[in-house]
């Protein structure tokens, strides 16, 4: 067994983003994602790196753009009000069709808000982060091992669709403390063809580019993207189910959410009550399979999530409106304890118990 060590959520982001191949980082230090711009700081010279604290979270998603185009594997960080300033970006990065990887360790919202861990930027990922019609692959992590994990999946994913992938922490993953092993297996860089590396007078010269001024052709651009999106779908959405085959009562829950909703749905199951739990993994493409075979014997579904109720649209949506479903949840930086959740599963199993 590979050995492991003690380290945070944000660095073990860090750490894996070196192990899949980034060498090039852009950010801004924001709470509660500081510390994996810090890392990159001290780490990147010393590898041959660039870390480059930038003037503003504009400024970097658009050196991100750059490296992009390059065909280098390139990623930035930021918390949900620095996010929001790197959305014309991020529509830059789908309307060129470039592959990077973006952290987004959500504090709480609207505005500036405060500094303590929520998950209130699940529309602003899931439908795409910025103008037009695009879509980002969003992976969540529940524990600091799948923090590392999924951040080596999200470059692969990148590259493999040429599109943004997002890492959509909360503020608890980025600050928690776990064993994480980064013996992660990193498939070899593909080719990129398409990349802006200066021809050697052996081709035709690469153009990036978003801009398309003939409504024809950036409709078929925009099918096309979706033909593509469309195969993601298929092949991959990721999720994980916990005691879901006989469960009458579901719960839907990501990050640190899933990970309370786990410890109420044991409880729940000790008291009688049969419940399950899908954890989506990636947030989009959303899991709908497993929420649609559910629906044929739950009696209900409860979301539980960190903010006034977002992920709940896609589990109804998912869940064709076979059987109610009911949101747990608490708001701006709180989180919502195991006893919150169990007597919400109570409330819809019919009361005391």
């Amino acid at each position: 067994m590979a050995d492991k060590i003690l380290m945070k959520g944000n660095e073990a982001i860090a750490e894996a983003a070196i192990v899949a191949g980034c060498r090039h980082y852009f950010g801004y230090p924001i709470t509660p994602q500081t510390e994996i711009a810090a890392y990159m700081a001290k780490k990147m010279p010393k590898i041959g790196g660039v870390f480059l604290q930038a003037e503003s979270e504009i400024a970097a998603i658009n050196m991100v753009y750059g490296v992009a185009s390059a065909g280098k594997r390139v990623m930035t960080s930021s918390s949900s009000p620095g996010v929001s300033l790197k959305g014309e970006g991020l529509s830059y990065l789908a309307g060129s069709d470039l592959p990077s990887l973006i952290v987004n360790v959500q504090r709480g919202g609207p505005g500036l808000g405060g500094i303590q861990p929520s998950q209130s930027d699940y529309f602003q990922s899931t439908r795409g982060g910025g103008h037009g019609d695009y879509h980002m692959i969003v992976l969540a992590p529940a524990s600091v091992q799948e923090m590392a994990e999924l951040t080596v999946k999200g470059f692969e994913l990148a590259d493999t669709y040429r599109m943004t992938s997002m890492i959509l922490a909360d503020g608890t993953m980025g600050q928690m403390m776990e064993p994480v092993s980064l013996d992660i297996e990193v498939k070899p860089m593909i080719d990129k063809p398409w990349a802006t590396t200066g021809t050697k007078m052996a081709r035709k010269h690469n153009i990036v580019n978003s801009l398309s001024l003939v409504p024809e052709e950036l409709e078929q651009l925009n099918f096309a993207r979706y033909e593509r999106y469309r195969t993601i779908e298929e092949n991959e959405t990721m999720f994980e189910e916990y005691l879901v085959e006989d469960a009458d009562i579901v719960l839907a829950a990501f990050g640190i959410a899933a990970r309370v909703s786990k410890n109420a749905v044991d409880e729940a199951r000790k008291r009688g009550i049969k419940a399950g739990l899908i954890r989506p993994i990636t947030l989009w493409p959303f899991p709908k399979a497993p929420f649609m075979a559910a629906a044929e014997h739950a009696k209900a579904f409860l979301s539980v999530e960190l903010n006034m109720g977002q992920m709940i649209e896609d589990v109804q949506l998912a869940t064709g409106c076979k059987a109610p479903v009911y949101l747990c949840n608490r708001a701006g930086g709180m989180i919502p304890d195991p006893k919150q959740v169990l007597q919400s599963i109570i409330n819809i199993n019919g009361g005391e118990n």
